[in-house]
């Protein structure tokens, strides 16, 4: 599976970016697509998740209310809708995949082991 990200950019604070990911290959196998980040110094960390086949969605603390994960099973894309975007957003976005067939428990797409495919990273900047 190929992931392509894309969407990111420079944003004022209060501002909205909306990011993509297309999966491409293999997808048949796709069971949940997600979203992590990682600002300069700091360890990757999860953004957002959902489960492929029921829909449904997880965020992390930071980030619930502001942004929204969706996806488009037909075209194998996900998005990432920031709004109300802060300095601390500031980060290169990965979207990654799941793709063992089965639906995952939703905890273990909090961590990056959740996931067998990566992307190359889109860069987000929010100025202050």
């Amino acid at each position: 599976v190929q992931l392509q990200a894309s969407g990111g950019g420079l944003v004022q604070a209060g501002g909205s970016l909306r990011l993509s990911c297309a999966a491409s290959g293999r997808t048949f196998g796709i069971s949940a697509m997600g979203w992590f980040r990682q600002a300069p110094g700091k360890e990757r960390e999860f953004v957002a998740a959902v489960r492929w086949s029921v829909g449904d969605t997880s965020y992390a603390g930071s980030v619930k209310g502001r942004f929204t994960i969706s996806r488009d099973n037909a075209k194998n894309t996900v998005y990432l809708q920031m709004n109300s975007l802060k300095h601390e957003d500031t980060a290169i976005y990965y979207c990654a995949t799941n793709a063992r067939y089965t639906t995952p428990i939703i905890s273990t797409l909090w961590r990056p082991g959740g996931y067998d495919y990566w992307g190359q990273g889109t860069k987000v900047t929010v100025s202050s």
